[in-house]
């Protein structure tokens, strides 16, 4: 409002000029007692008045019209949030802009690192954390819940908003093959519930659901139901929220507890709370030094209803094979050599998912993702990096025989019969001609076949709407037959 009254001052100072002074001499010598009259405005002194007049009115509306611009381009009209543990809010103005995007609690940030999501539309925002939330592998699980939230007072337009959002998440959540259900609503501005999920950082969209599970049990505490998942929360909630359960953490620990297992002898822990089952429990797989172990953990008391006990005394008297953790390459650098494998960069993965598994003694990372309409299953040994298994759309790649892993995370040597170069290195030397990544491929098909005396591979893939047909030679590389057409 200062930028209207200080237009208006403007106008008024013009339209008129301090001029006493002049008035008064033309008045001639002041008698208080002497009453002057004057006359009334001639008809010339009025176009000059309706002329001040317009013009007052006319920056009225000008200032009136801008400032009215200006609110709605910078107000909040909306505010949506997504919560799947993590707790991300947008802020966004009439238009469907964000106008600031907040990462409410420490998991929310690693989500939004590298983001800057002001000023995008809202369903460019959402979809970009719906990626990186599927990277992170926070929706990888059938029994894995989103919420988004929209608050707004304007009643139609939060209706609108939520099915439009749940819309985009369902799909992006289908091209990703990730199983997470997706469950939504609206709200309108209630200032105690939103000071107490500042208190708490979640968003207000999570508070209202803790406010539902505390409608069902008002013994139940705001702060030790806002630590718990949507998930979790849900599921309180389609069971009636009995109680309080001991949350994913404390089920770790107390099946790590009851095998006897040490953090430093734990690779990877996975927790899956199943609320609405009978008896109500989480599911706890650890993959450690001495193997993998599932555990059934009881979600109200705590105790472990079914699992192996002890497992490093049984590994102490030699009953159980042991593997130094320190010996494994890791999670991530299984991921990445998994990915520079299929030529594919992480940004571009979807539904990624890691674990680890024993198989002949040998521990093995599960690397599972989807980029370019392909999906990928690898399985790298967990000692030194070796490919053991590849697959692409449920064809098996050929994987090296012998060779050794190279720092970078590729492999030299070769696995072909001696005068072949394989099918590895045939569908490469196609890509390579029709200027092609692997990770833009669909459909990638190849076949070993002769020919005319000759060995050759054949070769097909659809990628940026063109379908391509090779024949290379099996025991030189050459590209024998080259043909690209639009895919229909």
């Amino acid at each position: 409002m200062n930028e209207l009254e200080q237009k208006l001052y403007q106008a008024m100072d013009h339209a008129a000029p301090q001029d006493l002074d002049r008035i008064l001499a033309a008045c001639g010598p002041q008698n208080r007692d002497k009453v002057v009259p004057f006359a009334p405005p001639s008809r010339r002194r009025r176009p000059r008045m309706a002329w001040a007049a317009a013009a007052m009115l006319a920056v009225l509306l000008c200032g009136g019209f801008g400032l009215r611009g200006w609110q709605t381009s910078h107000a909040v009209a909306s505010v949506v949030s997504l919560d799947v543990n993590p707790s991300i809010q947008l802020q966004v103005n009439q238009k469907e802009i964000v106008l600031e995007a907040q990462a409410l609690n420490a998991e929310a940030q690693e989500i939004l690192e590298g983001m800057d999501l002001r000023k995008t539309q809202l369903t460019v925002a959402v979809n970009a954390i719906v990626g990186s939330l599927l990277q992170h592998g926070y929706l990888d699980r059938i029994s894995t819940a989103i919420l988004i939230s929209v608050e707004d007072d304007d009643v139609q337009r939060a209706s609108r908003l939520e099915t439009s959002l749940t819309e985009e998440v369902d799909a992006a959540l289908a091209n990703a093959s990730a199983g997470a259900a997706v469950l939504s609503q609206t709200l309108t501005s209630d200032a105690a519930l939103e000071e107490q999920a500042k208190t708490s950082q979640i968003s207000v969209g999570k508070a209202a659901l803790v406010q539902q599970v505390q409608a069902l049990n008002s013994a139940l505490e705001f702060d030790a139901l806002a630590a718990l998942t949507v998930e979790e929360l849900d599921q309180l909630i389609h069971t009636g929220a009995p109680g309080m359960p001991v949350g994913t953490d404390a089920a770790a620990a107390a099946a790590q507890s009851y095998a006897g297992i040490s953090d430093a002898d734990v690779i990877t822990r996975d927790v899956d709370p199943e609320l609405d089952e009978t008896p109500a429990h989480y599911e706890v797989e650890l993959l450690t030094a001495y193997g993998e172990f599932e555990y059934l953990v009881d979600a109200y008391s705590g105790a472990v209803l079914s699992g192996p006990a002890d497992v490093a005394s049984a590994a102490g008297a030699g009953r159980i094979p042991t593997l130094d953790p320190s010996q494994s390459i890791g999670q991530e650098k299984a991921l990445s050599i998994a990915l520079a494998d299929a030529g594919v960069q992480k940004e571009n993965a979807l539904g990624l998912e890691i674990k680890g598994e024993y198989d002949d003694g040998q521990l093995l990372y599960e690397v599972e993702f989807r980029a370019g309409g392909v999906e990928y299953e690898y399985e790298v040994r967990a000692s030194d990096g070796r490919i053991v298994k590849a697959e692409r759309d449920g064809e098996n790649m050929p994987v090296l025989s012998t060779g050794s892993q190279t720092s970078s995370g590729t492999q030299t040597g070769s696995g072909a019969a001696s005068g072949d170069i394989g099918a590895q290195a045939a569908q490469t030397a196609a890509l390579n001609h029709a200027g092609v990544q692997a990770g833009a491929v669909s459909e990638m098909k190849c076949e070993r076949d002769h020919d005319d005396g000759r060995t050759v591979y054949e070769i097909e893939f659809r990628s940026g709407g063109m379908e391509y047909e090779y024949e290379v030679d099996a025991a030189t590389g050459t590209i024998l037959k080259a043909e690209s057409e639009y895919d229909d």
